[in-house]
């Protein structure tokens, strides 16, 4: 998992309520087991009239947030079923922030485990950053994961809460088998003492 240190990028505004996973990767994209592609199907039924067709007043599909990273959106951001293809729809779509007035809590579980920080702000501090994002080319946003900090286009700056094991994974890029990794040496060990105990099994 790619490690998640300072993000500096473009922000795009999404200032609507209660996106679900649906909203976020459509079910005619579950077929796929594979994190990568998905991408292409980001919001497609907003991003995309009937015809396949960019739809121009989608906000990704806007020259100035074509290659956003960072995400400001409305409350309750990601409830719905719990499918982990929203979290890697967004990773693959380059997306690696998401912020927010809160999130549903199996979406918000697995964007850490995909090296996607979300991040809860109040709901002034939220309306700062849409107004920030608003601002096109220059809704320039820096989040600095160690410092819990997101600082705006004009060097405002916001503070945030993170569990602390949470960031330790993405500061240090530890997905669920990366965290297992960590304890090779252990597991060598205890394997080496069960054959030595237990030849037979």
């Amino acid at each position: 998992m790619q490690k998640f240190t300072v993000l500096t990028g473009v922000a795009a505004p999404l200032p609507i309520v209660n996106v679900d996973t649906d909203m976020i990767i459509p079910k005619q994209y579950l077929k796929t087991i594979k994190r990568t592609g998905l991408g292409t199907g980001l919001f497609s039924e907003m991003r995309f009239n009937e015809d396949g067709t960019e739809n121009p007043d989608f906000v990704l599909n806007k020259p100035a947030y074509r290659n956003a990273q960072i995400l400001i959106a409305g409350d309750n951001f990601g409830c719905g079923s719990s499918r982990e293809h929203a979290p890697w729809a967004l990773l693959d779509f380059g997306i690696r922030c998401v912020i927010s007035t809160s999130f549903a809590d199996i979406f918000y579980n697995n964007t850490f485990k995909n090296g996607i920080l979300p991040i809860v702000v109040t709901p002034d501090e939220l309306k700062l950053l849409m107004d920030d994002a608003e601002r096109g080319a220059n809704a320039v946003l820096t989040v600095d994961l160690d410092a819990q900090t997101i600082t705006g286009p004009d060097g405002g700056t916001i503070r945030f809460d993170i569990d602390p094991f949470k960031k330790h994974c993405l500061l240090n890029g530890l997905d669920d088998i990366g965290l297992t990794m960590e304890k090779q040496p252990s597991i060598a060990a205890f394997e080496t003492r069960l054959a030595a105990e237990r030849p037979w099994a």
